[in-house]
């Protein structure tokens, strides 16, 4: 196979899962407007669905144009050789190849943040402040940014650089080392997340004593699951929409509640989540997705190790020099359709498990307090409650409101 043909297959690939999103997209638009179920009749008033439907419809014109952008933007890049020039840009300041790797990631990287921003500017600024969800300042907003860059810049710098390390010096079984340092960095991250990385975007202070408290508690001892750790999060200084989640194992185990949940759920209802969160555990739920994405890593670092070596990964994308961080580009485009059907099989065991973790709550806790949560964050998030079945199908880690509902009350 020559690099000239690669490379049209690499652009087919782009072009078709951008055609494909669209159509989905459009299907899924169609229905923005289906009559609501019974079930779900008492979720939004008229004037709410109407919102509803304007921030669906706003979200989805917004969606056109920037992966448009994006798709354009993509393949000029590839046509015009953007890579190669790129990567001599990085070989002018060094031969060292871990060094030339970080320059050649870091200016990608800082290129993409620069040329995304606006979007990103306008989708907070424009359309979630339109809609009365956006709580983020400006200045929280450029914070967010250069922290989320540096924290990149560290822990992706250090990564890719003990990978190309072993690369350079084990050569072909590179990939058990760099299968072993992304899972200690994996189960690190998931053992000390809420300890140290949310510090620097947010503010988690202990739920404060009293009858919320006192009620998870009760709920966490009755199902024999140790909890003593339970934070609040400032999630009101981004965004009004509400979240609750666990992490961490064994001594780091704790729970964290968005104060948007505290403020916008009576206590039944925010330990009926809990509940749902702690059949994920009871479930073992967290272990599975943890130990598939580790081997699911294993085998994306062991089909790298075959190919990386190969000079037509560089050549393909228009790099002549033939480098470990080029054909990590490469090898990333073409293994995308791969990506993509893993991805759909861990959405649908992941809507399997929301289906096991609602029944363990509705068993251990009740159902009704359950189902009143989840419509009332579905309509302060001004959620779609008619998503067309490819969508959900493509798209979906969760099963749909109505499809939760549905399940509760069997």
């Amino acid at each position: 196979m020559s690099a000239e043909t690669l490379f049209y297959i690499i652009i087919a690939i782009i072009v078709i899962n951008f055609i494909k999103d669209k159509v989905l997209n459009a299907i899924n638009a169609k229905h923005f407007n289906d009559k609501i179920p019974k079930e779900l009749n008492d979720v939004y008033d008229v004037d709410e669905y109407q919102k509803s439907q304007k921030y669906k419809a706003t979200n989805y014109r917004f969606g056109i144009w920037s992966s448009l952008f994006s798709i354009v933007l993509t393949l000029a890049f590839l046509f015009l050789d953007g890579f190669e020039y790129v990567d001599n840009i990085a070989r002018s300041y060094t031969e060292n190849p871990i060094v030339m790797a970080l320059i050649f990631f870091g200016i990608i990287m800082f290129a993409s943040d620069i040329i995304t921003t606006p979007f990103a500017y306008y989708k907070t600024f424009v359309i979630e402040e339109q809609f009365g969800f956006n709580k983020t300042t400006r200045k929280t907003f450029i914070l967010d940014k250069l922290k989320g860059f540096l924290m990149m810049a560290i822990l992706g710098g250090i990564i890719i650089s003990v990978i190309i390390w072993f690369y350079q010096v084990t050569s072909e079984k590179f990939w058990l080392y760099a299968w072993g340092i992304v899972t200690l960095f994996t189960v690190f991250m998931n053992m000390f997340y809420s300890r140290l990385i949310v510090p620097m975007f947010n503010k988690q202070t202990p739920l404060e004593e009293g009858e919320l408290r006192n009620k998870i508690s009760e709920y966490a001892k009755s199902v024999g699951f140790s909890l003593s750790k339970i934070f609040v999060i400032d999630g009101s200084k981004r965004s009004t929409k509400a979240n609750a989640y666990f992490s961490g194992f064994g001594s780091e185990k704790r729970v964290t509640l968005y104060d948007t949940l505290v403020n916008d759920l009576d206590d039944d209802e925010i330990v009926a989540v809990l509940a749902h969160e702690v059949g994920h555990y009871k479930r073992k739920h967290i272990i599975f997705n943890l130990t598939t994405s580790i081997l699911l890593t294993g085998l994306t670092f062991y089909i790298l190790s075959i190919f990386i070596s190969n000079p037509l990964l560089s050549n393909a994308i228009g790099v002549e020099k033939p480098s470990f961080h080029v054909g990590l580009i490469a090898f990333g485009l073409l293994y995308s359709p791969i990506s993509e059907i893993t991805g759909l099989i861990m959405n649908y065991v992941s809507r399997v498990f929301e289906y096991q973790a609602d029944d363990y709550a509705k068993d251990t806790y009740k159902a009704e307090p359950l189902i009143s949560s989840l419509k009332k964050l579905s309509k302060n998030s001004l959620s779609n409650l008619t998503p067309h079945k490819a969508y959900v199908f493509m798209h979906y880690s969760h099963p749909t409101l109505l499809d939760r509902v549905r399940n509760l009350r069997k």
